[in-house]
């Protein structure tokens, strides 16, 4: 394609210089053609030698023709019959004549002297011009193709080395594997577009390598979340197995058994959360909601599952969200046992309007998050230090950040200044739609 290109370029180069040059010598002959002309009509209407003056003066052969066609008079090479035709002569007598004929360049040009209209005609000789086209058109002719062999030969080889950082780059892209997940793409030493490519190609793998690095982590964190039930499940069942134990050990075996199987499905209820959240898929049914009635239920559920718990909760009866009832409730429930687990009573919920958001807090008693893990508690499967306890699946957070983004808000957590957690939601406020009710 380079080369087809190239071939035209030059083919449209050489008849442009071509045709460039066959007018400029055209033209420089009619420039003396027509000063030639200019002196010869002088002579004419001033002497009486007629032109024979004018051979001894110039090289250029000229003819004078009276309105009938006939030799008026004329110089030593144009001494024989009229150079114009009868067309040719009606054409002079109207105006400026100038054509190619028998390989030389006519100029007529009409003026009136010695009483009589007469036609002035000077001739020059195109073989010079056409000699110099014609090698002209040699040299393009053999060196255009010249031309275009060496710069597509060039091209060719310049394209080559520019690509071979790309096929070096294929090959290692091709090795790449999730054997050797650390390797990375050969970036040449030099700032251009394969560079920059390679460069970019590079970050990629980095941030697909990370992602593969955390999914590992995520799934052996929870093969390890999920160990710890199973085997606590299975002890269990091998005591309500054995037949020397009493009714009494045997349905604390089996009350024990159950809440490990509770636990087992809440942990892989969040586990469905976290990897629906990935997706961009976790299913929402928003609706409008109260805020006073979202805190009524989580201190109920909290109550119901640690009698007695002090924990309390208020809200602005005005405050209203658009989100979806259930998750909205998981994430609330998480933040409780998030605080009864790490914090110290007594534990407040407490809602409060931001511009456009509402903010649902959950603060407890105790030592608040360390400064080191406070960056890192919505991530999965991370583990407070001693200062907050222990225990848990290391998710509560994580569903909570999950939940706030699919509902378009954001998590946050802090320590407050009198002691204790902060953990709050915030989400977008209620507002009313053009033609709703309300």
């Amino acid at each position: 394609m380079f080369a087809a290109v190239l071939a035209l370029v030059l083919a449209a180069t050489g008849t442009f210089v071509y045709l460039r040059m066959q007018t400029e010598l055209t033209a420089t002959i009619d420039r003396a053609l027509r000063s030639r002309a200019a002196d010869v009509t002088a002579l004419v209407q001033q002497a009486d030698t007629g032109l024979r003056d004018a051979g001894r003066g110039g090289q250029q052969p000229a003819q004078i023709l009276d309105a009938r066609g006939r030799v008026f008079d004329a110089t030593p090479g144009l001494r024989g019959g009229p150079v114009l035709t009868r067309d040719r002569l009606r054409r002079a007598l109207r105006g400026r004549l100038v054509i190619d004929a028998n390989g030389a360049r006519l100029l007529a040009v009409p003026v009136r002297a010695q009483d009589q209209q007469l036609i002035v005609v000077v001739a020059a000789s195109l073989r010079g011009r056409d000699a110099t086209l014609h090698r002209l058109g040699t040299l393009l002719l053999i060196g255009g193709p010249i031309a275009l062999l060496v710069a597509s030969s060039a091209g060719y080889l310049l394209a080559g080395a520019a690509l071979r950082p790309v096929e070096s780059m294929r090959r290692r892209a091709e090795a790449i594997s999730d054997d050797n997940p650390g390797d990375r793409l050969p970036v040449p030493r030099r700032d251009d577009e394969i560079a920059r490519l390679g460069t970019t190609l590079n970050g990629m793998l980095d941030r697909l390598d990370a992602g593969l690095a955390r999914e590992r982590g995520f799934v052996a964190d929870a093969g390890h979340e999920l160990r710890t039930p199973l085997a606590v499940l299975k002890g269990e069942l091998e005591i309500a197995r054995g037949r020397a134990r009493g009714d009494g050990e045997l349905g604390t075996a089996l009350a024990s058994a159950e809440e490990e199987a509770d636990r087992l499905a809440h942990l892989a209820d969040d586990l469905l959360v976290i990897a629906r959240s990935d997706r961009g898929r976790l299913p929402l049914r928003g609706e409008r909601l109260d805020v006073d009635a979202i805190f009524a239920g989580a201190l109920k559920r909290a109550r119901r599952r640690r009698p007695p718990l002090e924990i309390a909760g208020h809200a602005d009866p005005m405050l209203e969200i658009d989100a979806d009832p259930t998750r909205i409730g998981q994430a609330l429930d998480n933040l409780v046992d998030n605080a009864v687990r790490h914090g110290r009573p007594p534990i407040e919920l407490s809602a409060r309007r931001a511009g456009g958001w509402v903010e649902l807090h959950v603060v407890d008693r105790g030592d608040g998050f360390s400064t080191p893990y406070l960056p890192h508690a919505f991530k999965r499967f991370s583990r407070a230090d001693a200062a907050r306890g222990a225990g848990g699946s290391g998710l509560g957070l994580a569903i909570v950040q999950a939940i706030a983004g699919a509902h378009g808000g954001t998590a946050h957590a802090a320590n407050r200044p009198d002691g204790g957690a902060d953990v709050w939601l915030r989400l977008p406020a209620f507002r009313n739609r053009p033609g709703a009710n309300g």
